[in-house]
């Protein structure tokens, strides 16, 4: 591979085209901004958006690695700043009479919007709408908004915890998500992110957590999570105090399940597990031994079988149900390590 890069994102499986178009609400930092994703009309010759939507996110991406923005910024930017995500922008709503279900999507710490377009354009494929939000609590690694007055984007960038803080009281009051449609799901802090919000919204029906840092959970929630959690794992991320608190979770709900996909590791389930070349997985730790792909084909069909079972749906996605009590070829139920030590 040498030291180029390239991005080989899947496009979806599913039976639509996917279309792509970015939704900001409002001129303050309390309003919302997302990358939609959903079923599309077919466009010949559509465009495809970029994956690094603008080139300050480079220097976001830097500063979160604790790596020069100076130098490493640039860099990225000529690495990756010319990948493009394999959907249709802005390309025309497919109509559905009985209306598609909606997935939020929250990111993790240092992420934005755009890094989970595989997993996002891969369920949008299969008839949901995704609303993939980025985060203006300071947790994406850089976001902006758009004040109706200065004419202008307002830059917010990614805060660390400040020095003499504890770290579980500063994440806890990040990411507040007050959203009220159907599902919710989200990649580490927003796989907690996700599961938080059963509990503060009502509208939601169940959350699908993938490799969640569960450390931001107060203890004096668990009794409060109403609804299912599918807790999805990486191999190399989980301590067994994180894992513990999943376990208590499904030990209230027999429907919350828990299972591990082998091979991978925390970055496997955002879009760098799909970049080729030792550079970037060399800053991003992004690669583990299971074949992306396939990463990928568990991820999403354990999350629609899920899906189908808890937002009562009409499809076929139960032919993937053993995947939720972790049968099936490199994935296992529950956590590598919790048998023994748990």
């Amino acid at each position: 591979m040498g030291g180029t890069q390239s991005l080989a994102l899947p496009q979806g499986k599913g039976p639509h085209p996917v279309g792509c178009a970015d939704v900001m609400v409002g001129h303050t930092r309390q309003g919302l901004f997302l990358r939609l994703f959903y079923p599309c009309l077919p466009r010949a010759g559509a465009e495809r958006p970029l994956w690094i939507p603008r080139y300050e996110y480079c220097g976001g991406l830097a500063d979160f690695a604790l790596l020069s923005r100076r130098w490493c910024a640039p860099l990225l930017s000529v690495a990756i700043g010319s990948c493009r995500v394999p959907v249709s922008w802005k390309g025309p709503f497919k109509p559905c009479s009985s209306g598609y279900p909606l997935i939020i999507f929250s990111h993790g710490l240092g992420a934005f919007r755009s890094l989970y377009s595989s997993v996002c354009s891969e369920l949008a494929s299969w008839g949901f709408v995704v609303a993939a939000l980025e985060h203006r609590d300071h947790s994406a690694s850089v976001t902006y908004f758009c004040p109706a007055e200065a004419g202008r984007e307002e830059w917010i960038p990614y805060q660390r915890v400040p020095q003499g803080q504890k770290e579980f009281y500063f994440r806890n009051k990040q990411d507040s998500v007050d959203l009220t449609k159907v599902a919710v799901m989200g990649h580490s802090f927003g796989g907690v992110t996700a599961v938080l919000a059963l509990v503060k919204e009502p509208g939601f029906s169940c959350a699908v957590a993938l490799d969640a840092w569960m450390f931001p959970l107060e203890n004096s929630l668990y009794p409060e999570v109403p609804k299912p959690v599918l807790f999805i794992n990486t191999e190399k991320f989980q301590t067994p105090e994180s894992v513990a608190k999943m376990k208590r979770l499904s030990s209230r709900n027999s429907q919350t399940k828990i299972i591990t996909i082998l091979g991978s590791v925390h970055q496997s389930q955002t879009d760098f597990a799909f970049l080729t070349g030792k550079l970037i997985n060399r800053i991003f730790s992004a690669r583990g031994t299971l074949d992306p792909y396939k990463g990928l084909d568990i991820t999403s069909r354990a999350a629609l079988a899920f899906l189908q079972r808890h937002l009562h749906l009409e499809e076929d996605f139960d032919q993937w149900d053993n995947l939720l009590e972790g049968i099936g070829d490199s994935v296992i139920p529950e956590a590598p390590f919790c048998r023994s030590n748990l």
